[in-house]
């Protein structure tokens, strides 16, 4: 039986967010190696991947302020510095996975989606939809997207997968980062939260934080109350928050293992 699951390969994980346009080439190779391992153990399993931006499109995007709505044509030019950024990591992302053996095939959020007020209001899935009917991975990444009310806006991963997951409904979202799981206690990290349900996250998300560096996209809060709302929509399906900085835990999570944190609806 096929398992559909989502990786997301975060820009604090696969960039140095402190160095702009920094790529971590010995971190994406390692990644790459055991999303292939994965799918080679595991030849039911079917991914879609998406990464963060990191230093590369954050980087642009803070500096035009492209997320909050593109009018003029300074912030135009700004537009088109996060998209070339955007893509520039996408490179370097399917070059790694390429390398490693996924036949991954990159499908640009540009040129499929288009938004309102910064909702998804319309993406063609087809090629992706295909592309995973073939046997292929495919790519999605945070980019920069044409929006009816805003002229143009920046969507993150999550808002993609949001979206993606309505429509594919797939049984897994695993998010990998730097952070070892979700903190009750960010930025101390001395309490760990296991399991997050809609009951409990009102009670912790005071102490749950934002980002470590720049993300015009919002922090972890804003990553887990996506999360919690997919969850509390599309029956069985978890969300699962954890690092895949230390060696192997990559290749654990897609073969089941639940490290750092697991959102479920109960």
């Amino acid at each position: 039986m096929t398992e559909l699951v989502f990786l997301k390969l975060g820009g604090s994980l696969i960039t140095d967010k402190s160095q702009p346009y920094t790529p971590r080439l010995d971190k994406l190779a390692d990644l790459a190696a055991q999303i292939q391992s994965a799918l080679q153990s595991n030849p039911g399993l079917s991914l879609v991947v998406g990464h963060g931006s990191g230093s590369f499109g954050h980087t642009a995007a803070k500096q035009y302020g492209t997320r909050q709505g593109v009018t003029t044509r300074q912030q135009w030019l700004g537009f088109d510095e996060v998209w070339y950024q955007a893509a520039t990591l996408n490179r370097f992302v399917v070059e790694a996975l390429h390398q490693a053996g996924v036949p991954a095939l990159a499908l640009a959020p540009v040129s499929a989606i288009t938004s309102s007020n910064g909702k998804i209001a319309a993406w063609e899935l087809m090629p992706i939809r295909a592309a995973l009917e073939a046997g292929l991975v495919p790519v999605v990444y945070g980019d920069v997207i044409f929006d009816t009310m805003l002229g143009g806006t920046i969507l993150s991963t999550e808002d993609l997968f949001e979206h993606l997951a309505r429509a594919l409904r797939p049984q897994r979202i695993l998010l990998a980062g730097l952070e070892q799981a979700v903190w009750a206690d960010f930025p101390q990290r001395q309490q760990r939260i296991a399991k997050i349900i809609s009951k409990s996250f009102e009670i912790i998300k005071a102490g749950v934080g934002a980002s470590h560096a720049t993300d015009v996209t919002g922090g972890m809060e804003t990553k887990v109350g996506q999360m919690l709302a997919l969850v509390d929509e599309i029956p069985g399906m978890s969300a699962q928050i954890f690092s895949g900085e230390a060696a192997g835990n990559l290749q654990r999570t897609l073969s089941g293992e639940h490290l750092g944190t697991i959102i479920t609806f109960e």
